[in-house]
């Protein structure tokens, strides 16, 4: 019986596009190998659309709230529909920045050091000395992220402003300068690592990139015992925040320290973006794996309780 897969994708948080992209990409795959799918733009009514529909299983492609945050695992535990990914307790840990460092940090995998301060309160004066890095506590890692540095002598202002849509708090992380690395987790094996080189300059505080304003280097071109305690680590923080399927560790290295001294956890990514060009599909295509073979792992790898 051919199986029918319900992509879920879209929903309504800032990083809504690039959800609509990994899961236009991942229906047109799947329906190559000759699956029965459905593409839902995911809405408020989601629990009516699948109850009435009983796909066989969920290929969860939402990137933010509230497919990465455990919510939408929550619904899908209740309708008994398998689903891709990370489960509900992961997720929602995951998401929330500040807790996950510390569950990470109590499995020994290095973590920035920075504390949590409100929008007003990191307005109002500078919370860390600079270089310091400002992000929301759960939002997909490019969304309402500063930069603040030494030529910066105010806090930004942007955070007053009343359209302000990425919550009240605010994690705020000393800045780690060298190398941006990032390694995915797919099962139980840590696939290649990644250097993401910047090729456009940050506009203003936002630590947004233009488009096409990274290049990536894979192999990173690390030392080879700094490429394996990425690929460590990243299955480590897997491992410690409780993620299955499919996730993507992002690191820091201070290339400076020498050896792995320098190397930090940013974070980690239970719902990574599945365009082709992807940061994950390119690592399991390094690894023998096609975009293909990839989605149909999630499918297959789709079950209740994760």
């Amino acid at each position: 019986m051919t199986k029918h897969v319900a992509v879920l994708m879209g929903g309504w948080s800032a990083e809504r596009e690039v959800s609509l992209r990994s899961g236009k990409a991942c229906a047109e795959a799947l329906e190559k190998q000759g699956y029965r799918v459905t593409r839902i733009d995911v809405g408020r009514d989601i629990a009516n659309v699948l109850k009435l529909l009983r796909p066989d299983v969920a290929l969860n492609v939402l990137h933010g709230r509230p497919g990465e945050d455990g919510t939408l695992q929550g619904v899908l535990e209740i309708l008994g529909i398998p689903y891709s990914h990370s489960g509900v307790l992961a997720s929602a840990l995951a998401m929330q920045k500040d807790v996950a460092k510390v569950v990470m940090a109590a499995a020994g995998i290095p973590v920035p050091e920075g504390r949590v301060v409100s929008r007003f309160e990191a307005a109002h004066a500078h919370p860390l000395p600079r270089p310091y890095v400002l992000k929301p506590i759960a939002e997909g890692s490019s969304v309402g992220v500063f930069i603040v540095t030494e030529a910066h002598d105010h806090p930004p202002q942007e955070l007053t402003r009343a359209d302000w849509a990425f919550g009240d708090r605010l994690l705020c992380e000393t800045f780690i300068p060298g190398k941006e690395l990032t390694c995915a987790v797919m099962g139980e094996q840590a696939l290649g690592v990644i250097e993401i080189v910047p090729t456009a300059r940050f506009y203003d505080y936002e630590a947004k990139y233009a488009p096409g304003g990274s290049r990536h280097l894979l192999p990173a071109p690390v030392l080879p015992d700094v490429y394996q305690e990425v690929r460590r680590l990243a299955l480590a923080a897997h491992r410690a925040l409780g993620c299955r399927g499919v996730s993507r560790a992002d690191f820091r290295y201070d290339d400076t320290k020498g050896g792995i001294g320098g190397l930090v956890c940013l974070e980690v990514n239970t719902q990574p973006g599945m365009t082709e060009t992807s940061l994950v599909p390119e690592l399991a295509s390094h690894a023998g794996t096609t975009f293909g073979e990839l989605v149909r792992w999630m499918v297959e790898d789709a079950t209740l309780n994760r």
